[in-house]
């Protein structure tokens, strides 16, 4: 299985029992009781399938996971001094992993069948599977502080995906933690996103905040997200184990030049048709070009770079309230308040979420 896995693009594998986790279920209602989920309110309607392999089939008798490298060719970190530029997370640069992946895994699914029968199920994370801890159980890596996977071989850049199967395999040994004392990863997290190791606030996450937050960004947490429009890897990047870390070797995964370091006066000028045609088949386009824009212009009100206020500007009129609050709070950091009264439209705001952007921007 193991070179049927590589030969379909996989860098790791490994088996484990679907009861091999029982700490998961109550670690997930810590988080969803803590309210840490933010507004992912699909993570709390799928809690009890998500607990356990067994809750969401309960034919499985063996877990096997499977990594899939998607380590850079570049320092992702490098893009957070450029402030006219837009930093996207490496995951995102290149094809959706969602579709290859899946697809991979049911090939080797198919193969697995066929050479030793049993029903098998594929899931990559859009379903209500606990990857991590399990691709931890099955050998793959440990999950560090951050509480994403760490891999002695490979650093912190996997694409996980299981298949379930109805077939009894021997379990592989899981990954020792080998985070000791380091804590890089959580001291360098610009929101303070974690309350402690091994916990995390999604609440406070840039890749939640930029990804799956629907509205309005808490004006606290703006300032500190810099010039990050998609995701976020700083507790990726800073860790140690990256020292092994290698580039992917999926060419549809490789960053598309256009999106390594674009720049936010084009991006903050992107219409709805625009937007789609930039982001085809990456994972970018499901966040859509309103929560997008909104990402760019708080990246261009933490730039300093007066010269991208003319794109703000232009969207004080936008269709969206999402857009349009963030224009109102990026013209807010970039001109002097004369500036920004002028500017002002001369009827009130129709969304209680602008008007108070403008409130809070002339206060």
């Amino acid at each position: 299985m193991i070179a049927q896995a590589r030969a379909c693009g996989f860098d790791a594998v490994g088996v484990t029992r679907p009861d091999a986790t029982p700490e998961t279920k109550a670690r997930l209602e810590r988080f969803l009781a803590d309210g840490a989920h933010g507004d992912m309110a699909w993570m709390a309607e799928t809690a009890e399938r998500r607990g356990a392999p067994q809750a969401l089939w309960p034919e499985v008798r063996s877990v096997i996971m499977l990594g899939m490298n998607y380590g850079p060719d570049h320092n992702p970190l490098a893009v957070l001094e450029q402030r006219d530029r837009a930093a996207i997370s490496v995951y995102a640069k290149g094809d959706d992993y969602h579709e290859l992946i899946k697809a991979r895994l049911k090939q080797i699914a198919r193969w697995l069948v066929a050479n030793g029968g049993g029903d098998v199920k594929v899931f990559v994370d859009t379903a209500a599977v606990m990857e991590k801890p399990l691709a931890a159980s099955a050998g793959l890596g440990w999950q560090g502080k951050h509480t994403n996977l760490v891999s002695r071989d490979l650093g912190s850049w996997l694409f996980l995906g299981a298949i379930f199967t109805t077939l009894d395999l021997p379990a592989d040994e899981p990954t020792a933690d080998s985070c000791g004392s380091c804590r890089a990863c959580l001291d360098v997290c610009p929101t303070s996103a974690f309350p402690e190791a091994y916990r995390l606030d999604a609440r406070r996450c840039i890749s939640y905040l930029t990804i799956e937050h629907k509205g309005p960004i808490p004006r606290d947490l703006r300032p500190l997200m810099g010039n990050r429009i998609y995701g976020c890897d700083d507790c990726l990047a800073v860790c140690p184990w990256n020292k092994f870390a290698q580039a992917g070797r999926e060419a549809k995964l490789a960053a598309r030049d256009a999106l390594r370091t674009p720049a936010l006066a084009d991006l903050v000028r992107l219409d709805d048709a625009q937007f789609r045609a930039l982001f085809a088949k990456t994972s970018i386009k499901r966040t859509g070009r309103d929560r997008f824009v909104r990402n760019v212009l708080i990246a261009i009100g933490n730039s300093g770079d007066v010269s991208l206020a003319a794109g703000a500007e232009g969207l004080l009129g936008d269709p969206s309230p999402l857009v349009r609050g963030a224009a109102v709070w990026a013209l807010s950091r970039l001109l002097p308040r004369d500036s920004l009264i002028a500017l002002m439209p001369p009827h009130p705001e129709a969304d209680d979420a602008v008007r108070a952007e403008w409130a809070a921007a002339l206060a």
